[in-house]
């Protein structure tokens, strides 16, 4: 139970970090001096989408009791974490200007909370994969009857 809330709610701050930090906490550049949206306005309409899934996957995590089911869920929060890394450096990006904010507390931002976010996903998979309630420990191995089942 602990760590369906630690993990679940962890994913669903960094899912809200991500979704409204670039428009509120760490701001993107101000977009009058571009002529319409630049790369870094599409780079936080991005992470919008991708942290709401991200603290979805983290509400379903508190819900589901199976280490399995929550380590596909944590599996999955790191595929969405490195998405965000991906968008915001190679997919996507920020203004090439060094000195734009975007560029000095935006990209900064998200590649601290992904990095941070992906290690504690990727651990929290292995973790539970590893766990004796995963159907790895003792006492759930199938028997021979039960593996010879189509629905075992």
């Amino acid at each position: 139970m602990k760590n369906r809330i630690i993990a679940g709610g962890s994913a669903v701050v960094t899912g809200a970090l991500l979704a409204v930090g670039p428009r509120t906490l760490f701001k993107i550049c101000d977009q009058g001096h571009h002529e319409g949206h630049s790369v870094c306005f599409w780079t936080a309409q991005a992470t919008l989408g991708i942290g709401i899934v991200l603290a979805l996957i983290g509400v379903a995590y508190i819900f589901f009791a199976d280490a399995r089911i929550r380590a596909g869920l944590s599996l999955a929060a790191a595929g969405d974490v490195l998405f965000v890394l991906l968008t915001a450096n190679v997919f996507i990006g920020v203004d090439p200007d060094p000195m734009m904010s975007c560029r000095l507390q935006t990209l900064p931002a998200l590649n601290l909370i992904s990095a941070a976010a992906l290690a504690l996903a990727v651990a929290n998979t292995v973790w539970l994969l590893r766990s004796p309630a995963s159907g790895k420990g003792k006492g759930n191995e199938r028997t021979q009857t039960d593996a010879a089942s189509p629905l075992a």
